[in-house]
């Protein structure tokens, strides 16, 4: 698996159309992170509707846990923080 630095080293923007944006490009970070590429689309998604700090913070939880399913319990804490009001998802037209 390529790291997220080799492939924005790598990427052409007139070339390259998967990842153009940089919300994609922390998703796929998320994906490595967690050792999870085969979901590397929600992590996009989340990336792109989930403030940043609050994706930060859930990373740090799973990073530092030594369970077997990282992706299970980034999503599980995720939803313990947006459960405490912490986080309203991003929307283009919020004021």
């Amino acid at each position: 698996m390529k790291s997220i630095k080799k492939i924005l080293e790598s990427f052409d923007p007139l070339e390259d159309k998967y990842i153009s944006r940089e919300f994609q490009s922390y998703g796929i970070y998320l994906a490595e992170q967690l050792d999870d590429y085969k979901h590397r689309g929600l992590y996009i998604k989340l990336a792109k509707t989930i403030h940043r700090s609050i994706l930060e913070k859930a990373l740090s939880f799973a990073q530092d846990s030594s369970a077997k399913n990282k992706g299970a319990l980034f999503m599980w804490k995720l939803a313990e923080l947006r459960k405490l009001g912490n986080s309203k998802p991003k929307t283009p037209n919020s004021k």
